[in-house]
């Protein structure tokens, strides 16, 4: 991975021509689980500000969502003056919203703002992703298939244009804390982890079927893998923490945001979801970052960068745990986690092949078209039967992409 020396980052409330006190947000994915959080972390910091508690204002420039309008349409009441987009065709659009896969993307090019917070999830993602690294904005990156498809091609730009990328997954989050850094100003990238790193572990809750025997996943349902048992997110994402590839996905995420291999990286079970990762160094320290399971602490911790203003989630409570339990993840039960370890090795488009793949099995199990461990086999057949080349361009990641979609319904189709 290249590591060039970037330019000093910006501070966080400074762009030319705006008052130092104002940033310009746009968040992608406005109406999901970390879209409604974020809107209610700016609002919260808002309120902040007015008391004169937390130095920055923020201003909602633009807001996009999937297909939900009318969860749009009320945020644009509460944030008057935000551009809209909506990707999909969408009944009953707020006045002046923009439609088609490509108005997020293009939402961000005209508004321009300070920080992007991408969550719209799966590969949709990637390109407002790349669009707000052109610009330089900073993004605050909750959408980790943009790193997994195109991991090479997003730091790269990032590198060129001197954006920051701000992890809110929280794993990534607890991992970028708990980092020893002499600059803490320049984020990601350059984000090489020192030799001094040991080893980084990623935490876990096991998903839903953690306590399930092989025996029975064959038979499990859409609305049982649903049941996440500490966090509520979105179908997509649940049901990727089920299968233990949303680990995998993150695993590979981990690898371009902190410069680490295979080697470096691993992933222990931790069902109470408080310790959110850790940091192992060489001369025999590990550093742990702790809280409770709410993301808004990771968005604040993303948005207000290097700031830290008074949290809107509860704190958490020590004495009130009684124990935190650790274990190995099984990877005969979970098959699909052990696929990072091969998108990694392999590079070039495989990150691309994988989440592609996932998505087109994860939609497939939802239809009630395949059964749950088919999810992890037909991403494997999918890094099989794909050829490998270089992610040069959007273009390169969303023809992998397409693909391994194309690859995931002809072996269904061979099922039927």
């Amino acid at each position: 991975m290249p590591t060039p020396k970037a330019e000093p980052a910006p501070s966080p409330t400074a762009r030319p021509g705006a008052p130092a006190a104002v940033r310009r947000v746009a968040v992608l994915g406005s109406a999901g689980s970390i879209g409604t959080q974020t809107l209610a972390v700016l609002d919260h910091l808002n309120a902040l500000h007015a008391r004169g508690e937390h130095p920055t204002r923020y201003e909602v420039v633009a807001l996009a969502t999937g297909s939900n309008a009318a969860t749009l349409a009320a945020q644009s009441r509460q944030w008057p003056g935000a551009a809209l987009a909506v990707a999909s065709p969408a009944a009953d659009l707020p006045d002046g919203a923009r439609t088609g896969p490509g108005s997020p993307a293009d939402l961000v090019r005209d508004t321009a703002p300070d920080l992007v917070v991408s969550a719209i999830v799966g590969v949709a993602g990637l390109p407002p992703t790349l669009a707000a690294l052109e610009l330089g904005a900073d993004v605050a990156l909750a959408n980790k298939e943009s790193l997994v498809a195109a991991g090479d091609l997003v730091v790269r730009t990032a590198h060129r244009t001197g954006a920051r990328l701000l992890p809110i997954d929280s794993e990534h989050a607890a991992i970028w804390q708990a980092l020893h850094r002499a600059d803490r100003t320049a984020v990601c990238p350059p984000c090489t982890a020192s030799p001094a790193v040991a080893r980084v572990t990623l935490t876990a809750s096991g998903g839903a079927f953690r306590d399930t025997p092989a025996d029975q996943l064959a038979h499990v349902t859409p609305e049982q893998a649903l049941a996440h048992p500490t966090w509520d997110m979105g179908d997509k994402i649940t049901i990727d923490c089920a299968t233990l590839i949303n680990k995998a996905l993150e695993l590979i995420e981990a690898r371009w945001l902190f410069g680490l291999g295979n080697d470096r990286l691993g992933v222990v079970v931790h069902r109470e979801s408080v310790v959110h990762s850790l940091v192992a160094y060489r001369d025999g320290n590990v550093l742990a970052q702790l809280g409770t399971n709410d993301m808004r602490i990771a968005i604040q911790h993303a948005i207000t960068f290097p700031a830290r203003a008074l949290s809107p989630a509860e704190p958490l409570c020590l004495s009130a745990l009684g124990s935190l339990t650790f274990e190995e993840p099984d990877l005969a039960r979970f098959p699909g986690l052990a696929l990072a370890t091969r998108v990694i090795d392999a590079g070039a488009n495989a990150g691309a092949v994988l989440n592609g793949a996932n998505e087109a099995a994860v939609g497939a199990f939802l239809a009630g078209r395949i059964p749950f461990p088919r999810i992890a086999e037909l991403c494997a057949h999918a890094l099989d039967d794909t050829p490998a080349h270089n992610i040069d361009t959007l273009e390169d990641a969303l023809r992998a992409d397409a693909a391994a979609r194309a690859a995931v319904e002809h072996r269904i189709a061979g099922d039927a």
